[in-house]
């Protein structure tokens, strides 16, 4: 994850940027879904059933404490199609854990949105363009205005609410329509993110951007960043899944203010890009630690030992590669002299492509030509 906005105004006004009080997880608590979108990662149906029980769940939040886990991302499929799902986070915040909602908007409605803003600080809910791209790609005519009205409902109760977007040749064209949905709706935060190659995302990967395409997207993206700063307009863009923006972003302060550059660097390097296996890790469905969403093995599972066990375990060959810094890999990446800043970006796209979570990702588009403002 990638705080651009964040970085822009520590850059700039040289204080310090939003640093990470622990670890933060990603656990997806069902792998079923009302949607069957085109660029699912977990390939999500609605039928089917959830294999971890919530006493087994119950049992697993202290081992999250225990391992340093400060944020959980409630995620899926769909999360609110479990109906303990507000007993889960209710329990986490017990135990002094941060808690998010990634979801489709479409199950938030009047009777349970007081409910759903007791139990998460924020919620994120996905929009990917315009009424009529959003529906095809979400595969549900109407998904758009239903998760319009949730992002409305959640506003009329004084809730915190950000868009999630994912870029796709289908959907890049969409992404001036997300901005205008952001202003004029208020909506706090825009989390863009780039597409991994994973579950319905590696059927799909020609849908993915070029390195060409991809620039231009990401100079558009820096500048409403930009913009949004110098005119003081509360919305925070993110991007995600794409370390290599950070070094857009310094070579497009480079060219405004080498001063501000030099503070950018100085906040990158400390912040040390893909943090997969080190402050990021994944629950699937199925119970499997992984170091992040996408990845295609596993850490070990919950059916076989405690989360903190798994996740503090020093001796374990992946995570021990993956908490190397900056990481040792193959192809560009190991010749690259901006490793120490995107760490390599990610090893599941790596595996997709090359059969080796070592090569380079190959969607880096960081070639010699890092950005539209080199010379």
């Amino acid at each position: 994850m990638f705080r651009l906005s964040n970085l822009i105004a520590a850059s700039i006004e040289d204080r310090p940027q939003r640093t990470l009080d622990g670890a933060i997880a990603i656990w997806n608590f069902t792998n079923r879904c009302n949607l069957s979108c085109l660029h699912c990662y977990s390939k999500a149906e609605l039928h089917g059933h959830d294999r971890l029980t919530t006493e087994q769940i119950f049992h697993t939040i202290p081992q999250l404490k225990r391992g340093g886990i400060r944020f959980v991302i409630f995620s899926g499929g769909e999360p609110l199609v479990r109906r303990d799902i507000f007993q889960i986070a209710q329990r986490m915040r017990e135990e002094g854990i941060i808690t998010y909602l990634s979801t489709n908007g479409l199950y938030i409605h009047r009777h349970n949105v007081a409910q759903i803003l007791e139990s998460f600080n924020y919620i994120g809910i996905s929009i990917d363009g315009n009424e009529e791209i959003h529906d095809r790609f979400r595969g549900l005519p109407g998904s758009y205005r239903m998760a319009l009205k949730a992002i409305d409902l959640i506003h009329d109760h004084g809730g915190r609410v950000g868009i999630r977007f994912t870029i796709t040749k289908e959907t890049k064209g969409a992404l001036e329509h997300i901005f205008q949905l952001a202003q004029e709706r208020g909506i706090a935060k825009v989390y863009i993110s780039h597409l991994v190659y994973s579950g319905r995302g590696l059927e799909n990967l020609a849908m993915d951007l070029t390195p060409q395409e991809r620039r231009t997207i990401v100079a558009g993206i820096i500048e409403r960043a930009l913009e949004y700063y110098r005119h003081g307009r509360q919305i925070e863009i993110v991007t995600g899944n794409m370390e290599m923006d950070a070094i857009m972003l310094y070579q497009r302060l480079l060219q405004e203010n080498p001063i501000w550059a030099q503070r950018l660097l100085e906040r990158l390097e400390k912040w040390g890009g893909n943090s997969a296996g080190r402050n990021l890790v994944n629950i699937d469905s199925q119970g499997n630690v992984k170091p992040d969403p996408f990845f295609p093995v596993s850490l070990g599972s919950l059916f076989e030992g405690p989360f903190d066990e798994i996740w503090l375990d020093e001796e374990h060959p992946l995570l021990r590669r993956l908490r190397e810094h900056p990481r040792k890999l193959g192809g560009r990446c190991g010749q690259c002299q901006w490793i120490a800043i995107c760490n390599g970006g990610s090893r599941p796209r790596a595996w997709a492509v090359h059969g080796d979570l070592w090569a380079e990702d190959p969607s880096c588009y960081i070639d010699g030509e890092e950005s539209p403002w080199c010379e």
